[in-house]
């Protein structure tokens, strides 16, 4: 007899999901019914919505409240080697008995109706936040925000949004006006809202929506401002000026992330010291990590070895300006992508930095874009491209002979995840 683990439900769970999926939150509003609401019972929620930046900004807030001592439960998606990273509570991974019996029991109520795989395991999240103590819930949207499935919760403590950018056209609009007013959705009547840098057109959506629900506003360049100086991260509102070392995650980017995460802790009464603790303590896998154990690390040998998941255009310049910012070496990337991704805006601004592209196709993910067409693309865009039939042996080519270099595999959540399971 087989045992019932959480990979053999969430295996079931697959099969309810609709033929075709259609942003909508009738399926998630029934289930919630049936489970006793668990959304009106959790700790008060912060609720996180934009193209890039969501877990590095939801990483770096959660260090700062554990940082004054809060208990914080987060949620995030997807994950990268096991399910479990997506729920943790008070601070802890969900246990795999938790998990299991929180799965099954959705799935009993749900009684073999019609729903995506995403919204009945944020429902399982939403209930197991219920039912454990703690001070503050981090909700991470999965798609858009409008008509996601995190998207229940009446009263926030705080809504944010970070940077938002062309992404996931098919279902959120195919221009920056339509995505951001899905992300707008997120926005509550007469709760705050943080929002980090975004382009004109964007900003002016969430402004709108902002303002027709009486939300107060707490936007990077007008109620907030952060950078650097001689080294530091700068940081400023109308509350005084912080003056903190820099990200510990690496990347320019990582900045205005910081000064996100740094608006909603100063909203929340957070102290320097739990500032410091924000940008100094936070971790979030496979966004621009260095790797330094594993099979993988024993194979690269001398060379370094860095890891990214990030997969669209706005992905693609953070690590090319993450790039010109670190010391000089000799560059290689090993890249594999979905084919739902726009791979030549991925690529082209990396392309400067990097000698070479190895391609190799995603293992067992149905969606890969196969590595002939990923080379194709990168050669493309200027690069002196290659395939190779996986990392190992792209990895393997790479380092044979050659020791002084850096290598970053990059493209895709779905090989990172693949990776930092391998690399255990």
């Amino acid at each position: 007899m087989t045992e019932v683990t959480s990979d053999v439900i969430l295996d079931r769970m697959m099969a309810l999901h609709p033929k075709v999926i259609d942003l909508t939150l009738d399926r998630v509003w029934r289930l919630l019914e049936a489970l006793d609401n668990p959304q009106n019972a959790m700790p008060p929620v912060i609720h996180l919505a934009g193209t890039n930046g969501k877990g590095s900004t939801q990483a770096m807030i959660r260090a700062g409240l554990e940082a004054m001592g809060k208990k914080v439960h987060a949620y995030t998606s997807p994950h990268l080697a096991r399910f479990h990273e997506r729920i943790r509570l008070a601070g802890e991974l969900i246990s795999e008995p938790a998990l299991t019996a929180l799965l099954d029991e959705c799935y009993e109520k749900n009684g073999g109706e019609n729903i995506t795989y995403f919204e009945i395991t944020t429902c399982a999240a939403l209930l197991a936040f219920a039912r454990a103590p703690a001070d503050y819930t981090l909700l991470e949207v999965g798609l858009g925000g409008r008509l996601d499935a995190t998207n229940v919760i009446d009263k926030p403590a705080l809504t944010i949004i970070t940077p938002v950018d062309i992404d996931h056209q098919q279902f959120l609009g195919e221009t920056l006006p339509e995505i951001a007013g899905e992300k707008a959705g997120i926005i509550k009547r007469g709760v705050p809202v943080i929002v980090g840098p975004q382009k004109d057109e964007g900003l002016e959506v969430i402004e709108a929506r902002a303002e027709r629900l009486g939300a107060p506003v707490l936007a990077y360049g007008q109620h907030w401002h952060v950078g650097t100086e001689n080294g530091r991260l700068v940081y400023q509102d109308e509350q005084g000026l912080l003056d903190l070392p820099l990200p510990n995650l690496p990347g320019p980017h990582q900045i205005m992330n910081a000064g996100a995460a740094l608006a909603a802790l100063r909203h929340l009464g957070a102290d320097e010291a739990a500032c410091e603790a924000a940008v100094t303590q936070a971790f979030w896998p496979a966004r621009m990590q260095r790797l330094r154990e594993g099979p993988l690390f024993d194979i690269a040998g001398d060379a370094e070895l860095w890891l990214d998941g990030g997969h669209n255009p706005a992905a693609g310049d953070a690590i090319a300006a993450t790039l010109s910012q670190m010391p000089e070496r000799e560059t290689h990337l090993i890249c594999g992508m979905l084919n739902t991704k726009d791979i030549t805006g991925y690529l082209r601004p990396i392309a400067q930095y990097a000698s070479s592209l190895t391609a190799v196709s995603i293992p067992g993910e149905p969606n890969t874009l196969p590595a002939e067409t990923t080379a194709e693309a990168a050669a493309k865009v200027g690069m002196t491209a290659s395939t190779a039939p996986d990392v190992d042996t792209a990895l393997r080519q790479l380092t044979e002979g050659n020791q002084n270099i850096r290598v970053l595999i990059c493209g895709s959540l779905y090989l990172a995840g693949q990776i930092l399971q391998k690399n255990g």
